[in-house]
């Protein structure tokens, strides 16, 4: 490939389809994706593969429940113009790196993943010794690798997963990223930095192996991004020279550590559909007030003229998501001097939680009647996507053997 390198400023994440978005996804990953899409190339995806690995046995919600979930991120800003918007399984590349991917990935590190006994535990009532369920981190990890991010975001709890798909491009790396005369190809790149980029990239290369100054690895990793005269091999070629590895054919994605909000459930326990406990992104107004009424609260307030503590009310949780900060104030004072009720607490709760809501409901209605858009959205977002996975798989077909 001759297509010139810039700086990968990539993100990429994916959600499963297991209904439709409630606003525990809203808050914990959906509204945060909607303001990376105006700073990153973004790359979000329906991991309907993903739903496959819990509910294989029952798939014929599935459909449903992927349409369900773009019309739920259309309708709460995702916008096609900023993020390419696609269907994991459209893009069969993924599969591809992945199955590559399993001919190099020990067991015993699928079998140490934190989640993967917690699952079982959790899911008795399932059976889950499939390969399907055990190597998902691998699909995941190939969910990333294919398009080569810069950033993963995620929530404290998923950070181990990416350290993972780290784990395995660093021995992807190691394992194919030794070509043929990698240490000539690497100094003939360096002479097209030109003279002066040149000596600097050589010295800081010297200076992060000999001295180990992270520092300077920063600097040299900023010295070549975005040159012009650098093809894709060139910049992997002295991305791995200036690390004292070989190429790097798939580069190691960062952390975006994303901060998580508590979203509690109808029963005071985190939103998940697992509980069924979950308030609908889209959901009709009188089911939501329905719900919020009969929430749980302080368990302390059995009378209305006891004190409580905002504290340990899942409706505090909810009002420091919707409510100003004069709201916030007029709780924790009402509250604590018994001088508000749980009812005109959940009230003004509500107030603004439909105020945010309903201008996603209404854009949803509008989607629903407007079909051939959605599905317009997602045929450009499919080939889009595979544009790009096809350019990471040529390179790894190529650094493997395979690609004849």
């Amino acid at each position: 490939m001759t297509k010139p390198r810039g700086p990968s400023n990539h993100v990429v994440s994916g959600m499963r389809p297991t209904g439709g978005v409630h606003l525990g996804n809203y808050h914990g990953a959906l509204k945060n994706w909607i303001e990376l899409q105006y700073e990153y190339k973004c790359f979000y995806f329906i991991a309907d593969w993903h739903a496959l690995t819990t509910h294989y046995e029952g798939t014929k919600e599935i459909e449903s429940h992927v349409w369900q979930m773009i019309i739920d991120w259309l309708a709460a800003g995702l916008n096609p113009a900023s993020a390419t918007i696609f269907i994991q399984s459209k893009v069969p590349e993924h599969a591809e790196l992945h199955v590559l991917l399993s001919m190099v990935t020990p067991l015993s590190w699928l079998e140490r993943v934190p989640t993967y006994k917690d699952q079982q535990e959790k899911l008795k009532e399932r059976d889950l010794a499939t390969y399907g369920f055990l190597g998902y981190p691998l699909l995941q990890a190939a969910d990333i690798l294919i398009y080569r991010p810069a950033y993963v975001p995620v929530g404290e709890d998923q950070v181990a997963h990416v350290e993972m798909t780290r784990e395995i491009a660093r021995r992807f790396n190691y394992l194919f990223g030794r070509e043929t005369d990698f240490e000539a190809k690497s100094e003939k790149a360096i002479t097209k930095l030109g003279a002066s980029k040149g000596k600097a990239y050589r010295k800081l290369r010297r200076k992060y192996q000999e001295q180990g100054e992270v520092e300077a690895l920063e600097k040299g990793r900023a010295l070549i991004e975005g040159n012009p005269n650098l093809t894709v091999a060139d910049y992997d070629r002295l991305l791995g020279y200036l690390e004292g590895s070989g190429r790097t054919i798939l580069p190691e994605p960062d952390v975006l550590l994303t901060p998580t909000p508590k979203v509690p459930g109808l029963d005071g326990q985190k939103m998940s559909k697992s509980y069924g406990n979950t308030i609908g992104l889209r959901e009709d107004p009188d089911s939501i007030s329905k719900k919020v009424r009969t929430m749980q609260t302080d368990p302390a307030r059995v009378r209305r003229t006891d004190p409580g503590d905002p504290e340990k009310c899942p409706v505090w949780d909810l009002h420091q998501l919707y409510s100003d900060q004069d709201t916030l104030k007029w709780v924790q004072s009402g509250c604590r001097s018994a001088g508000i009720g749980c009812i005109d607490c959940k009230s003004r709760m509500l107030d603004a939680m439909l105020a945010e809501l309903d201008p996603i409901r209404t854009r949803g209605e509008q989607l629903e009647q407007n079909l051939d858009y959605v599905n317009r959205v997602i045929t450009e977002g499919n080939e889009a996507a595979r544009d790009e996975a096809r350019d990471t798989l040529e390179e790894v077909r190529a650094a493997i053997g395979i690609n004849y």
